[in-house]
């Protein structure tokens, strides 16, 4: 008997040609895309399935995608595998799925706020050109530390030796060279902002408006938020969290952690591309992590049933 966690994907998983052969395959998968495409009112299967990845990877466009992409992957597993999750937990933007999984969203609600959530954070980009550096093998004190001096704030605390931090575009270059300095290595991302950082309180502000509007039941399923880091089941403790999501820091390290102490042994990372499991072969390398984004990765599943 395995202990699963269903761990959900967030931005920069996108690649052209996701969620195709599910959609082709299974019908409550193309079911999926049809609702989106009607309730979006343009074709997001299309650009999921042949691009340009020009397009699928602006942030209004990629957010959508994924999300609309692990929710049609989820939906295969549903209906033809009697998985039943202890926890769920999502990546940034992928916590918008694991909501849908634990009942708090419906689909509609859930793809209409991360349409207004990826438009507000494109609406902050366009005020204060920003972006996001990848800083490996350093500690997070002495990325504390590069942050102070550089200009920056910490993003994201993804796994041991793998931190983000988001800063203003003219801080870019100076926080490369202080990781260099501390014998680094510094990848700028291909993002167009500075996301989960005070860069983006105005996108926070906005998408605090949009929740009040919004009615989200208590999650089924307890939900591991990537800001407080801890179990959630409270209507108003997920908007809180979805909020501060935006403009502070996310923690998927500790959300890992805390799942593995509440005896998750087994991650299965739904959606496209292999990000998180790629993360936990870091965060706990004992840990057994399975992705599911084609039809021969539901052959695993069969184990399971």
């Amino acid at each position: 008997m395995v202990n699963i966690a269903f761990v959900f994907p967030g931005q920069g998983a996108q690649y052209v040609g996701m969620g195709k052969e599910f959609y082709d395959n299974f019908p409550c998968a193309k079911a999926v895309f049809e609702e989106a495409n009607e309730i979006l009112g343009f074709d997001l299967a299309r650009l999921c399935f042949e691009g340009p990845e020009e397009d699928l990877k602006r942030t209004l466009n990629s957010q959508l995608a994924i999300f609309t992409t692990s929710i049609a992957s989820w939906k295969v597993i549903q209906e033809n595998f009697n998985l039943s999750p202890m926890l769920v937990a999502g990546l940034s933007l992928g916590e918008y799925t694991a909501l849908v999984v634990a009942q708090s969203l419906s689909f509609e609600q859930g793809l209409v706020l991360v349409q207004k959530r990826a438009q507000f954070m494109e609406e902050a980009c366009q005020e204060r050109a920003s972006g996001m550096v990848s800083i490996i093998d350093l500690t997070q004190e002495e990325v504390e530390e590069i942050s102070r001096k550089g200009g920056a704030e910490i993003a994201n605390l993804n796994c041991p030796g793998q931190i983000v931090v988001s800063a203003e575009s003219k801080n870019l270059k100076k926080v490369i060279d202080l990781v260099k300095q501390k014998k680094g290595k510094a990848i700028i991302l291909k993002t167009n902002g500075g996301f989960h950082s005070s860069l983006m309180n105005s996108a926070a502000k906005k998408l605090e408006k949009e929740l009040e509007k919004t009615e989200i039941s208590p999650a089924k399923i307890p939900i591991v938020s990537n800001f407080s880091v801890n179990l959630e089941t409270s209507s108003e403790e997920i908007k809180r969290n979805l909020v501060n999501q935006i403009n502070h820091r996310t923690c998927w390290q500790g959300c890992v952690q805390l799942m593995l102490k509440r005896d998750v042994d087994t991650f299965l990372e739904i959606g496209p591309g292999k990000v998180l499991s790629k993360l936990l072969t870091r965060i706990a390398p004992s840990a057994s992590g399975y992705n599911v984004e084609r039809v021969k990765d539901l052959e695993k599943l069969k184990e399971w049933r």
